[in-house]
Formats: structure tokens, sequence, C-alpha cells
């Protein structure tokens, strides 16, 4: 199945976070955990329109990491994989490597 998000909407593809110690040690991400606040951009809609009417362009692009509020974002499943759609307000920064 393919989404194509509308308006300021993207999809994100959240980013599983797993603990280091300073031993070395990875803790794996478990139940009760927050959620992630970085993830990957797999769809972004068109943008959304001022009151003029104009189309207010994206800042992010698909295939872009971002980190977004832990909040806001709501979770869907497609495919038995989980995403999030967020609006562009939801998104924090761009990370760049």
């Amino acid at each position: 199945m393919k989404i194509k998000p509308l308006m300021d909407n993207i999809l994100i593809e959240p980013i599983e976070q797993s603990e280091q110690t300073k031993g070395g040690i990875i803790l794996p991400k478990t139940a009760d955990q927050d959620r992630s606040e970085e993830g990957k951009v797999i769809a972004v809609g068109p943008g959304k329109k001022d009151s003029n009417g104009k189309l207010i362009a994206m800042e992010v692009k698909e295939g872009q990491k971002v980190l977004f509020t832990k909040y806001g974002p709501n979770e869907i499943k497609v495919d038995e994989k989980n995403y999030l759609i967020a609006k562009q307000d939801d998104i924090l920064a761009i990370i760049e490597e």
C-alpha cells in the first residue's frame, strides 16, 4: 500500500533508539519507554495554503532524518509496519550527518 500525505502532513518511519551503557552494553527499547523522537521522512504532502490561497512549500524532503515532538504525530500501521503522520509544525529539526 502506498500512502501520499495531504497538505502539510509528513509520513515518518520512526528510528528506534537503543540505549548503551558506559560499559558498552546495548539495552533494547522496551514497551514502557517513550516512543522515538527521531525518524526518516518517507513521504511529504505538497504543503498548505495561506489565507491568500498561495501554497507554502514544505521544508522537509523524502529521505531526510528529522527530530519531531514526542506526542505530536499520530501513529498508524501499514502492512504490519508502524509509521507516524506529523504536521510540518511538529518537525523540530532536520538531522544532517
